[in-house]
C-alpha cells in the first residue's frame, strides 16, 4: 500500500536531479497524451473502416472549427497550471486552495457559454469554408455532440491540469487510460453494433471525457494534504481570477488565432477534394503521435518551471531547462524515426484505399525534420510560461503562424497552379507548416536566452 502511495505521490521539483524529475514527471504524462490521442484516433479508425472516406474526411474538417471553440478551457487550464505549480512551490496553502476553487467555478461557467455559442456558429462556420456537401451534414451533427457534450472536456483538461501543477501526473494517466478504454469500447458498440456513424463516434467522446473528469474530480478532493477543497472556496475572488485570466488569456489567444489559421488553410485544403482532405486527417492523427513528446515535454517544463520559480531557484531552472530540452529533442528524434520507417503500415490502419495511403505517407515525410524543431519551441516555451511568461510564446506562435505559414502555403498554392495541378501543388499545405516550425524554433530559443521570462513571476 506504502508503494502505491509513493507512486501517486506528488512530486517535488524543487529538488533532486533536474533530468530525473523531469523525465520521471513527464513519463506518465507522455503515456496520457497518448491515449488522449487515441479519443480522435480511435474515431478515425472506426469511421474509416465502417462508415468510408468521407465520414473520416467529415470528423476531420470538423477539427478546426472544435479547437476555435474551445480556446476558453486552453486559457483556465494554462492559467490554472501556472499559479498551482507556483503557489505549491511556494507552500502557500490558502492561495493554492482559493485557486483551485476559482478554476472550478470558471470552468463551469466557461462551459455553459461554449454549450450555448458554439452550437450556434457551428453550422455557418462550416459553410464559411466552403466544407464539401458530401460531408458538411456530418461534419455538423459530430460537432453539435461534442458541444453540448464539452463539460466532460473542459474539466478533463483544467483539473488534470491542476494535479500536474501538484506534480500528480500519475493520477490523471490513470484517469486518462480508463476513460481511453471506455471510448474505444463505445465507439465499437455505437458505430460498429448499433450503426450510429459519426454521431456515435461524437456521443462516445463525449460520454468517456465526462467519466475521466469526473475521476480527476474525486482524486482532487481527496488531495487535503495540501490544499482544502470547501465550498467556500468556489466563490471567485478577483486576486485569483484575474490571475488566472492573465496568465491563460495569452495561451486561449494563441490557441484562437493558431485555430483560426488552421481554418484559413483548411480551407485551402477543402479545394483539394475529398481525397486530400480525408489523408490529411490521417497526417494529422499520425502527427499527433508524433507531437506527443514534445507536448509532454512542454508541460512538464512548465510545472518544473513553475515549481521552482515559486521557490526563488532560478539557476536550477536554467539547469533543468537545457536538461529537459535535450532530451525532448532526442526522444522526438527517435520516434519520428519509427513513423517515417513503419509510415505505410501507420497510414493503412485508417483506409484500405492505397492511393490515400501513398499521399499520407509522402506528405508526412516532408514535416519529419519540423518535430525535432519543435522539441526545442515546446520545451522552453513551457519554461517561460512556468514562470509567468505567458506572452511571448503567444507572439511567437502568432507571428510563425500568420506571417508565415498561411502566406507560404497560399504563396506556394499560388506559384505552382498549371494545367495538372489548377489549385496549386497540395505539398504546400505541409511545406508552409515544416518552415513555421523551424523559424519558430530559431525564435523561441533567442527569447529564452535574453532570460525577460526571469521578472514575470507571480
Amino acid at each position: 500500500m506504502e508503494i502505491i502511495k509513493k507512486f501517486f505521490a506528488p512530486v517535488d521539483m524543487t529538488e533532486g536531479v533536474p533530468w530525473k524529475k523531469i523525465v520521471m514527471f513527464t513519463v506518465p504524462m507522455l503515456v496520457g497524451n497518448i491515449a488522449q490521442q487515441l479519443y480522435n484516433t480511435v474515431d478515425s479508425v472506426v469511421v474509416g473502416n465502417y462508415v468510408g472516406d468521407n465520414a473520416l474526411a467529415a470528423v476531420g474538417s470538423a477539427g478546426p472549427i472544435l479547437n476555435l471553440l474551445i480556446v476558453l478551457f486552453v486559457g483556465i487550464s494554462v492559467g490554472a497550471g501556472i499559479m498551482v505549480s507556483q503557489y505549491y512551490g511556494a507552500r502557500e496553502r490558502e492561495d493554492l486552495s482559493a485557486t483551485v476553487g476559482n478554476c472550478i467555478t470558471l470552468t463551469a461557467a466557461a462551459t455553459l457559454f461554449v454549450m450555448v455559442a458554439a452550437s450556434l456558429v457551428a453550422r455557418p462556420l462550416l459553410e464559411l469554408l466552403d466544407t464539401p456537401e458530401s460531408i458538411i451534414d456530418w461534419c455538423h451533427s459530430y460537432l453539435l455532440i461534442l458541444f453540448i457534450g464539452s463539460g466532460g472536456l473542459a474539466f478533463y483538461n483544467i483539473l488534470s491540469g491542476i494535479l500536474r501543477g501538484l506534480g500528480d501526473s500519475m493520477s490523471a494517466l490513470v484517469y486518462l487510460l480508463v476513460s481511453t478504454v471506455l471510448n474505444i469500447v463505445l465507439d465499437l458498440v455505437f458505430v460498429a453494433g448499433l450503426d450510429m456513424g459519426v454521431n456515435g463516434v461524437a456521443l462516445a467522446t463525449a460520454i468517456a471525457q465526462a467519466v475521466s473528469a469526473l475521476l480527476c474530480l474525486f482524486r482532487l478532493m481527496r488531495m487535503t494534504e495540501l490544499f482544502d477543497f470547501k465550498p467556500g472556496y468556489l466563490k471567485l475572488q478577483r486576486k485569483y481570477t484575474t490571475k488566472i485570466v492573465r496568465l491563460g488569456l495569452p495561451s486561449g489567444i494563441t490557441q484562437a488565432i493558431l485555430s483560426m489559421a488552421m481554418i484559413v488553410v483548411q480551407s485551402l485544403t477543402n479545394s483539394f477534394g475529398e481525397m486530400f482532405i480525408a489523408a490529411n486527417v490521417i497526417i494529422m492523427r499520425v502527427d499527433g503521435f508524433a507531437m506527443m513528446p514534445n507536448f509532454s515535454f512542454g508541460t512538464a517544463m512548465t510545472t518544473y518551471a513553475g515549481q521552482n520559480v515559486g521557490a526563488r531557484m532560478y539557476d536550477r531552472v536554467e539547469k533543468g531547462a537545457k536538461q529537459g530540452t535535450l532530451i525532448a529533442m532526442a526522444v522526438s528524434a527517435v520516434l519520428t524515426g519509427l513513423i517515417l520507417i513503419f509510415g505505410k503500415s501507420l497510414m493503412g490502419i485508417f483506409t484500405k484505399t492505397p492511393e490515400l495511403v501513398d499521399m499520407s505517407r509522402y506528405m508526412m515525410g516532408i514535416l519529419a525534420v519540423g518535430y525535432i524543431a519543435m522539441a526545442v519551441t515546446q520545451s522552453l516555451s513551457g519554461v517561460m510560461r512556468g514562470a509567468g511568461d505567458t506572452m511571448t510564446p503567444m507572439w511567437i506562435s502568432v507571428a510563425t503562424t500568420i506571417l508565415i505559414r498561411v502566406p507560404i502555403a497560399y504563396g506556394i498554392a499560388w506559384f505552382t497552379r498549371s494545367a495538372e495541378y489548377p489549385g496549386g501543388r497540395q505539398e504546400c499545405i505541409f511545406i508552409s507548416l515544416l518552415m513555421s516550425w523551424v523559424i519558430g524554433a530559431m525564435i523561441t530559443f533567442f527569447f529564452y536566452v535574453r532570460g525577460k521570462w526571469r521578472e514575470k513571476a507571480i
